[in-house]
């Protein structure tokens, strides 16, 4: 039995590798182990973005009858500090501690809002609601420590993902960066999901004890996933110790040495124009099939997964082709020339009334998300110098964020102007929905025309050296 256990673990050990996806980014510095334990802090934002933006969305509006208005500002608040991004990855470059780390201080400190946010939060909902025991709270009490809530989490979701890809990049070869990123996604997948799964069952039978529970669990949690993710991870270092004698460059110094880098406005650019393409119809798509081709609740609410589902196979295969040496813009123009068939089918699904064009289109669009989300995302740490690379991981989370954030809430906008207005019934109930996806269209097909001069050289010369 022995030698069978053995020869067991070995085989397991051999086809892991070939079959586990990002098994490649593993490495005899970085093993699979290590790795898997690094991106912990992946699961825990991804915990925070499930209860923020789907669990407390339905439980503020239903249970506790908080104002939809309300709760879209709560929502959003969060958001306010994306564009700080690029300054805290600065900041994590350029750190000086006593204890040698430059990584640590942040990831703890953002650790520390993100449990701060969550320990106060529930209570400030149950003020917020005006409910039972906060009948008589003043309303201003129940509006500030909400806010705070929200921004505290906010800010510590931002900082721990910023730093924390830093310090990921900062471990791996460059060779085995496309898989690393890879990896850490698919652990921010895997933390919606099952934090999606988990708070439905939790808050089930709600009542305002169980979601002071359920939160605050969050937030212990928060604290035990992201300690395991920084236990011996990142090395200590006596020149971080010492002041820079030359003093360190300031934010804008840095900023503008970047920005001098091959390219850095045009991918900018093209981070924010293909974010926004594929972020428009993020929270349309269950209406859309509710309301256009009559899904059933339970057949809606499996679209997200299928999106995410379509995310992670864009990922994986990005990842296994990036890790060959192909160019990483290469790789964001096929995910956004791929947004166009995609949004096509959708589009589509409503004049053939057809719910499988629908869940393809959808499973598509979120293939194409995959393919866009990495390769830029590799483009950028690539196009960094090792001493800016948080800084770099910052604008691209800051742009990325800012355009996610501003296309859901432009999304939503525009579907309600246009159904108000005179043209609101063209279509019947699918004319909102078509004028979103038609700002789809024109916002990929924009991100195609800016990124077609970085890699127009790069497709021809291949061609041509083919030819």
């Amino acid at each position: 039995m022995n030698r069978l256990s053995k020869m067991t673990i070995q085989g397991i050990a051999t086809l892991g590798p070939k079959f586990l996806p990002f098994a490649d980014a593993a490495s005899d510095d970085l093993p699979l182990r290590r790795l898997l334990r690094l991106a912990f802090f992946q699961v825990s934002v991804g915990m925070a973005l499930v209860l923020l933006v789907g669990t407390l969305n339905r439980v503020m509006i239903v249970e506790l009858e908080v104002p939809a208005s309300l709760v879209g500002v709560m929502i959003s608040l969060p958001l306010l500090f994306a564009p700080f991004r690029a300054l805290i990855g600065f900041k994590s470059d350029t750190h000086r501690s006593a204890l040698g780390w430059r990584r640590v201080p942040f990831i703890w400190k953002g650790t520390l809002l993100q449990w701060g946010g969550f320990a106060i939060m529930p209570f400030a909902l149950i003020v917020l609601s005006g409910q039972e025991y906060a009948a008589n709270a003043p309303e201003w009490i129940g509006l500030l420590s909400a806010a705070v809530s929200f921004l505290l989490v906010g800010a510590g979701v931002h900082t721990v993902q910023t730093v924390g890809l830093a310090l990921a990049t900062d471990l791996a070869p460059r060779e085995d960066q496309p898989n690393v990123v890879g990896l850490m996604y698919v652990m921010l997948l895997v933390g919606m999901i099952i934090s999606a799964l988990l708070f439905g069952v939790l808050l089930e039978d709600f009542y305002h004890a169980k979601l002071i529970k359920v939160i605050q669990g969050a937030a212990v949690a928060t604290l035990v996933f992201n300690i395991m993710a920084l236990w011996k991870m990142e090395a200590r270092d006596r020149a971080r110790a010492v002041p820079n004698p030359d003093g360190d460059p300031s934010f804008g110094e840095a900023w503008a040495l970047f920005m001098r880098g091959a390219n850095a406005t045009r991918l900018l650019w093209v981070i924010g124009l293909g974010t926004m393409g594929f972020g428009l119809a993020d929270v349309l798509l269950e209406p859309y099939g509710g309301q256009v081709l009559g899904m059933s609740v339970s057949s809606t609410t499996r679209l997200t997964a299928t999106l995410a589902g379509g995310s992670l196979v864009g990922f994986a295969w990005a990842s296994r082709v990036l890790s060959r040496g192909a160019d990483p813009m290469v790789m964001a123009g096929w995910g956004a020339m791929i947004g166009l068939p995609a949004f096509a089918a959708i589009t589509f699904s409503a004049t053939l009334q057809s719910e499988w064009i629908f869940v393809l289109g959808t499973l598509l669009a979120g293939y194409g998300a995959g393919l866009f989300g990495h390769g830029t995302l590799t483009a950028t740490m690539r196009a960094a110098p090792k001493e800016q690379v948080g800084l770099a991981l910052g604008a691209w989370g800051a742009v990325q964020a800012t355009a996610a954030g501003a296309a859901i809430a432009l999304g939503g906008v525009m579907r309600d102007l246009i159904l108000i207005s005179p043209i609101g019934g063209m279509f019947g109930a699918a004319t909102p929905y078509f004028f979103v996806y038609a700002l789809e269209f024109g916002l990929l097909g924009l991100t195609m025309v800016v990124v077609y001069p970085l890699i127009a050289h790069k497709v021809f010369g291949a061609a041509d050296r083919q030819g």
